[in-house]
């Protein structure tokens, strides 16, 4: 198997080395720093997320990409996820285009609704139209990035915006844009993904990653029922990585615990205890340990669901910089290739 491994942040607001939470401004040069040394350590793909909510410094991932693809080389460069219930699909194709062409034909975008609904109020929409945003929108995009791929103009009409009439985006992508589209467990959503000939980016934040082997049988199955070639399918999982097992747990619990406590508050969930996150490192989605570790649990999620990419969120709460930093090079020059040694082997 051959597979890619890349890294996504949320941009998580962190904790300076006094404790206290750092601002927002250095918490997105920070994440420009971890995008520079994830490229010179040899990680495949870098994600910035977005949010719209004061825990989170990243609010626009595209303007962070674009400053990341002047100062790296090789390493893709796209969002972990773009909320496209929320945006606009003609400017989101514009954005990244620019962004494509700023890095050499590196940029990629994961569509998704998100899990959190502040952008809605924030941007006028209302959520009771939370579907049929997405649906649509996603529709537009997917036959714009075509059009555009091919030259040519759009007519597209709908019930959620203004229709196009001849349209066209500039700067046209040099290729097609690479789009993934971010399933968190929807059968719809994976067939539609199959329907629009669009790699699947599959959530995976709790539980046995194996149990979304079904999920990915329904894809190809799509895939082979609409006469549409065979598609990356990709897991975006959460994780840390340290020099031990005990290091890895012991620096993550607190910020795991800060981070899954307060947005529990606000969703009704009890408080995140460590035999929660003991649990999931050792049966479930979290990728926590040592080299080794996070390294052998890749491998098997790879095999059990057969990824064409991993990558592993490694951004948890005020988890702090001088950790992720730790962490990104460890993935970068210890668990990817350990990785593929383990598929190589199988």
């Amino acid at each position: 198997m051959e597979i890619q491994l890349g890294l996504d942040t949320f941009g998580d607001v962190t904790a300076g080395p006094d404790g206290a939470l750092v601002q927002h401004a250095q918490v997105v040069r920070d994440v420009v720093e971890q995008g520079r040394l994830a490229d010179a350590v040899g990680v495949d793909a870098f994600g910035v997320g977005e949010h719209h909510r004061d825990d989170y410094a990243v609010s626009a991932p595209d303007v962070v990409l674009a400053g990341l693809a002047t100062t790296t080389e090789r390493i893709l460069l796209g969002s972990a996820v773009t909320v496209l219930s929320s945006d606009d699909p003609v400017r989101v194709m514009e954005r990244f285009a620019t962004i494509d062409a700023l890095s050499g034909g590196r940029a990629e975008v994961t569509l998704g609704r998100g899990s959190f609904t502040e952008s809605f109020p924030l941007f006028g929409f209302d959520l009771a139209d939370y579907d049929v945003l997405f649906s649509e929108k996603l529709d537009l995009f997917a036959r714009l990035r075509l059009a555009t791929a091919q030259g040519e103009p759009l007519s597209w009409q709908g019930e959620t915006r203004a229709p196009l009439v001849d349209a066209r985006v500039w700067p046209a992508p040099e290729q097609p844009l690479r789009t993934w589209v971010a399933v968190g467990g929807s059968p719809e959503s994976v067939v539609r993904s199959a329907r629009y000939g669009l790699p699947l980016m599959l959530a995976i934040i709790g539980g046995e990653p194996a149990r979304f082997a079904p999920y990915v049988d329904l894809y190809h199955r799509a895939l082979d029922e609409l006469g549409q070639p065979r598609l990356p399918v990709g897991v975006h999982s959460p994780g840390f990585v340290a020099r031990t097992d005990d290091e890895a747990r012991e620096r993550l619990f607190p910020h795991f615990k800060a981070n899954r406590d307060r947005i529990g508050r606000e969703r009704g969930w009890p408080p995140a205890t460590r035999e929660q996150l003991d649990a999931e490192a050792d049966h479930g989605a979290l990728f926590v340990g040592s080299p080794e570790t996070v390294a052998t649990k890749i491998a098997a999620t790879a095999r059990a669901l057969g990824l064409d990419r991993f990558d592993l969120k490694y951004s948890h709460g005020p988890l702090p910089h001088g950790h992720l930093m730790e962490c990104i090079e460890l993935y970068g020059t210890e668990v990817a290739p350990r990785v593929r040694e383990l598929l190589a082997d199988a």
